[in-house]
């Protein structure tokens, strides 16, 4: 068959085409401006490289950023079999000599997978990676078989009194409300307030163990008429909230024995100071007191208070007094002392003539827990307890 003659313009295009000097007809293919992942891998290690090729060292934890930098991107290198396998054909400086690359097989199958697990994450033993073990889960606690529920006080006559003369001995001065300070507290026959409304202590049954927690089971009387027989925890949780504690009688007679009579004789008092002080070291410090003892009245010792180093050169508030009867006040005074030598005061006071002196009557504890080692004394139940500095509480010891 014969070939088809070309025309004249063919002629001339192929004449262009063929005689080109310049190469202005060669084009090449577009490369594409997003680098691989591959390419950005070769790209670092080629830094490091380049590193060594000027320095003639490997790079070094150094305090210079961009060698500690790369660095850090070598010992990560070195600790990849499959990022070996990728840069070998790159290590001209022998970088990765004695960490020979493994041979990285691709999973085909389910087995294959369960198979190659080097974290040991579908493991079913008791491993600590195991992800069929459930962990650092919340319990689900317990709920109690019981709830305490208030209810009307059929007997409430018989408590309306009490309710009336604590009411009458707060208006008159001769109780306090204090902050609630802890379990402790919850006693027989101790007052409290509750959300508004003030509750007595009838009676505390026998502690137990309760959900791994010591407890024990109450008879609470409201002021409003109701009672409740809620445990001792949960009243104090409740007190942490929205409560308050009604102290004893502030001219508490503190005495070995139950009743004074004619017979008894008053020893002196104990007393409990607040100072005013305004001072910023002084004044900053919150449950500051001085606990002290005296053969008369507080406001007799405390006078020209400003004037005496013994009460940090300023004035004082008298918080509370004790009369002592039938006891040696200065013997509980050091029990006091003993008792919270490790919250006591370590500050040094001039006085007007320049010399120093350093008080060691004055203690950083909640008046509440001094007011309850007070009775801890009296009692003579002081040696079953001590006061946790931490918690700020009386615990048993």
């Amino acid at each position: 068959m014969m070939k088809k003659a070309m025309t004249k313009h063919e002629i001339t295009l192929k004449n262009i085409l063929e005689n080109d000097p310049l190469n202005l007809l060669k084009t090449q293919p577009k490369k594409s401006g997003v680098i691989s992942s591959d390419e950005r891998l070769v790209n670092s290690f080629e830094e490091i490289n380049s590193f060594i090729e000027t320095q003639d060292r490997e790079p070094k934890e150094s305090t210079d950023i961009e060698e500690f930098k790369l660095y850090s991107r070598l010992q990560g290198l070195r600790k990849s079999p499959e990022r070996i396998a990728e840069l070998i054909e790159h290590d001209r400086f022998q970088l990765f000599k004695g960490k020979a690359p493994e041979k990285i097989e691709t999973p085909n199958t389910v087995e294959n997978i369960l198979d190659a697990d080097p974290l040991g994450l579908l493991s079913k033993d008791s491993s600590e990676n195991d992800i069929f073990t459930l962990k650092n889960i919340p319990h689900k606690k317990k709920q109690p078989d019981y709830f305490a529920n208030r209810k009307q006080c059929q007997n409430f006559n018989k408590f309306e009194n009490i309710f009336i003369q604590c009411q009458l001995d707060l208006k008159l001065g001769k109780r306090k409300l204090r902050s609630f300070s802890g379990e402790q507290n919850i006693t027989k026959g101790h007052f409290f307030i509750l959300k508004g409304v003030m509750v007595y202590i009838n009676k505390v049954g026998t502690h137990k163990i309760i959900n791994g927690k010591n407890n024990a089971r109450l008879h609470c009387i409201f002021e409003n008429g109701t009672e409740s027989d809620m445990l001792l925890r949960s009243l104090s949780a409740e007190l942490y909230k929205d409560g308050r504690r009604v102290t004893e009688h502030e001219d508490l007679q503190l005495s070995g024995f139950n009743n004074i009579s004619e017979e008894d004789s008053q020893t002196g008092y104990i007393y409990i100071l607040k100072s005013k002080s305004e001072k910023p070291e002084i004044k900053k410090i919150n449950d500051l007191y001085k606990i002290g003892y005296s053969s008369s009245h507080a406001k007799d010792r405390i006078r020209n208070a400003e004037q005496d180093p013994t009460f940090l050169m300023a004035d004082v508030a008298v918080i509370s007094e004790f009369k002592c009867y039938n006891l040696n006040s200065q013997k509980l005074e050091l029990l006091i002392h003993k008792f919270f030598a490790k919250t006591c005061l370590n500050i040094d006071v001039f006085d007007n003539k320049g010399l120093r002196h350093t008080p060691r009557e004055w203690f950083v504890v909640p008046l509440a827990i001094i007011e309850e080692a007070i009775h801890y004394i009296i009692d003579e139940t002081i040696v079953n307890f001590k006061y946790n500095l931490e918690s700020k509480l009386i615990e048993k010891k």
